[in-house]
């Protein structure tokens, strides 16, 4: 049995960072239902900005954070759908949504107004920068309220260049995770007292937590960003091959490691040199620079593949630079399910799977996405909803069906 079979979702959400949560959900065995307006979620049309081919058929960007679920479309302007939504909320164990609170309020769906309706539920709300303060109605998203507002974006570079080009929606896929935590923890809570609970967690806060060691050592002097010929450590830097790729070794036991690899890269004459020696003097001399360029001098003698034999054969911890193709060939990858080839009818597509792993589930389905109100027909039957009164919320412009295409239940 699956860690959450048994344990109902609803969704209300867009983009990437709300619908990763049930997304991850499913995959632990939670019955997800995605509510998505008339015109869908805007990520069904988000694969142009990655150079992504789309169609209802096939959209594997959008099945990046939307296996495994089941797809309904309302239009919860109308009292109808509005009625279906709470129909399906009595009787779920979730709530996932990035809805602005503001906009939650107008539609009816506020935690104030479900927590009375439906007290065991669990509200649980991705926001841009928080519940309170004067950001929290701002519009949020990764590049802005992750990349910017949480000092990633100008501290991850190198010191005096310009900032990175981030990929595409990083920071969501860790205010994902973190949610997924926070609603689990609801969902034991409950057990003890019977009541849902309200959970957020905020692009902004995210970043925050992630970046704990540079915003706590900034008070004490550690400055970001930082030049790679100036890094405390020498020996916890990026370095150039032979042939051209960068690579990055890690000893983070300087005093310990600096004989060993002195001898690695056939500077001996070094081991016993008391201005790199150890860490400490290495900082109070201000020795970091030299030793990072004779470092560097003798690694780019070798070309990639034989530093990585060099390093692993001495036990040091070092990998390359990969780039994204490059991670579609990596074994490693491969051999623990990070990876997982997705048929579609063009072919086999490349997606990644969730980080998380049960014993009792083994490597988890990846159904791919539906098109919009694939299901809608379906799920209303199973409420008790005729074939009769699905036309008329069809006619009433309430429902959005995919039924003239697809037969129901398929």
């Amino acid at each position: 049995m699956k860690p959450l079979e048994g344990i109902k979702v609803v969704e209300l959400t867009s983009f990437a960072a709300a619908p990763g949560v049930p997304r991850v959900l499913a995959d632990w065995g939670a019955d997800v239902i995605k509510i998505e307006p008339p015109k869908g979620d805007p990520n069904r049309t988000q694969a142009g900005v990655f150079n992504m081919p789309y169609s209802e058929e096939e959209n594997p960007a959008f099945d990046i954070t939307n296996v495994n679920k089941r797809f309904i479309s309302l239009n919860l302007k109308n009292p109808e759908a509005k009625e279906i939504a709470y129909k399906l909320l009595a009787d779920a164990d979730v709530l996932v949504t990035n809805y602005r609170t503001k906009a939650l309020e107008k539609l009816g769906f506020s935690y104030e107004e479900l927590s009375k309706r439906f007290p065991r539920l669990v509200f649980a709300q991705i926001l841009g920068y928080g519940e309170n303060g004067p950001e929290k109605d701002t519009a949020g998203f990764d590049a802005t309220a992750y990349m910017c507002r949480g000092g990633v974006l100008a501290s991850n570079m190198e010191k005096g260049e310009s900032p990175l080009v981030e990929v595409n929606a990083f920071g969501d896929f860790q205010a994902t995770m973190c949610l997924v935590s926070g609603i689990c923890g609801a969902l034991v809570g409950r057990q003890k007292t019977g009541k849902g609970d309200k959970v957020t967690v905020s692009l902004h806060h995210t970043a925050l937590f992630m970046m704990s060691v540079g915003i706590v050592s900034s008070q004490f002097g550690n400055e970001y960003p930082k030049s790679r010929k100036e890094v405390a450590n020498p020996f916890n830097n990026t370095y150039k091959s032979k042939d051209d790729r960068w690579f990055l070794f890690c000893a983070p036991d300087y005093n310990k490691d600096f004989p060993k690899i002195m001898r690695m890269i056939g500077r001996e004459d070094l081991i016993d040199n008391e201005n790199f020696n150890t860490i400490e003097e290495v900082n109070r001399r201000g020795k970091n620079r030299e030793l990072i360029e004779i470092i560097e001098n003798q690694l780019k003698q070798w070309n990639l593949d034989e530093l990585m034999a060099l390093f692993k054969e001495n036990d040091v911890a070092c990998e390359k630079a990969y780039l994204p193709h490059e991670i579609l060939e990596d074994e490693q990858a491969w051999a623990n399910d990070c990876l997982r080839k997705v048929k579609y009818p063009s072919g086999d597509v490349v997606l990644t799977t969730s980080p998380v792993r049960f014993k009792s589930i083994g490597n988890p389905d990846m159904v791919p996405s539906k098109p919009l109100g694939y299901h809608t027909e379906q799920v209303l039957k199973e409420y008790g909803y005729s074939s009769e009164a699905i036309e008329k919320l069809i006619e009433d412009q309430a429902i959005v069906a995919y039924s003239k295409k697809v037969p129901v239940g398929s």
